[in-house]
């Protein structure tokens, strides 16, 4: 049933994007006579993709499966974008014949917005490969100053890894570090060709075996809540809840938040910061591919 409904889907889907492309713009003649549907034809939609007009029939009524390559030929012929292109391969089951070349990654203006209104609260931006977007100076504050890690390093689980300082840092940074291994593994499944995840991968695993082990496990999780134990040299001890803002105008952009307890030593201590930072505030959104 659930196939049948997503075949029926997929032939609407076409049917309404079809109605869109006018036979001018699709490199045809436009005899200028009437047409019973807007759009173009089922005829002339087949004569594009280079199949035959009971095939493509069959298709929109949800009758049969169709290839990739098909699939492809459709999605250039009716002017798809990324996210319908995305969307019919989903329908029909089918995973794109090549990825997508993801552009270069830059925060969202909305979120960079939310990060210099956020006074007494620490958060960053992670991207795409837990790649670190931006940050505010509370941020920097209890964890690093990421305005000194050169751009092409600064991601979240190597400096977990790499950075001595990370391992003093948090309490528990075992936790830390498998938990960071188990969602860049995620990232792994979710864009298995990005070249800059493989280097990653095999950085990590070279210079740290517990990272190569913890991979090798093949663990998942992802991005969500949870609670942090900081030793902090200037506020001490910061125990800090994590939690997760995902930005609706790209999911692989994550505004992480950590926050205390009212009233608790550490929110307290997240306070102390905020006015130990405030004489050299360094909100320095980065870019990232």
């Amino acid at each position: 049933m659930a196939r049948d409904a997503h075949l029926d889907e997929l032939g609407e889907f076409l049917k309404a994007r079809r109605s869109e492309i006018s036979p001018r713009s699709a490199g045809l003649p436009d005899t200028g006579g009437p047409r019973r549907v807007p759009g173009l034809r089922r005829e002339e939609v087949a004569r594009l993709v280079a199949i035959s007009t009971d095939y493509y029939t069959r298709l929109e009524q949800g009758r049969i499966q169709a290839s990739a390559p098909v699939l492809s030929a459709l999605a250039r012929v009716l002017r798809l974008d990324d996210d319908q292109r995305d969307y019919l391969f989903g329908l029909a089951g089918r995973t794109p014949a090549r990825p997508r070349r993801r552009t270069r990654q830059k925060i969202q203006p909305q979120l960079q917005r939310l990060l210099d209104d956020l006074a007494v609260t620490p958060a960053v931006v992670l991207g795409r490969r837990m790649d670190i977007l931006a940050w505010n100076s509370l941020a920097a504050a209890p964890v690093t100053d990421f305005s000194k890690v050169p751009e092409e390093h600064r991601n979240y689980i190597r400096l977990v890894f790499t950075d001595p300082a990370m391992r003093t840092l948090y309490a528990d940074w075992e936790t830390v570090a498998r938990t960071c291994t188990a969602q860049l593994r995620m990232e792994a499944a979710k864009y298995p060709d990005d070249p800059r995840l493989t280097a990653l991968v095999g950085e990590l695993s070279v210079q740290d075996p517990k990272f190569r082990q913890w991979w090798a496990a093949h663990h998942v999780t992802g991005r969500s809540v949870g609670t942090k134990e900081l030793h902090h040299p200037v506020a001490g001890t910061l125990s800090l809840d994590w939690d997760t803002l995902t930005a609706s105008t790209d999911p692989d952009q994550q505004l992480i938040v950590w926050t205390a307890e009212p009233g608790t030593p550490s929110h307290e201590g997240l306070r102390f910061l905020a006015s130990w930072s405030a004489g050299s505030r360094q909100p320095a959104p980065g870019t990232t591919g």
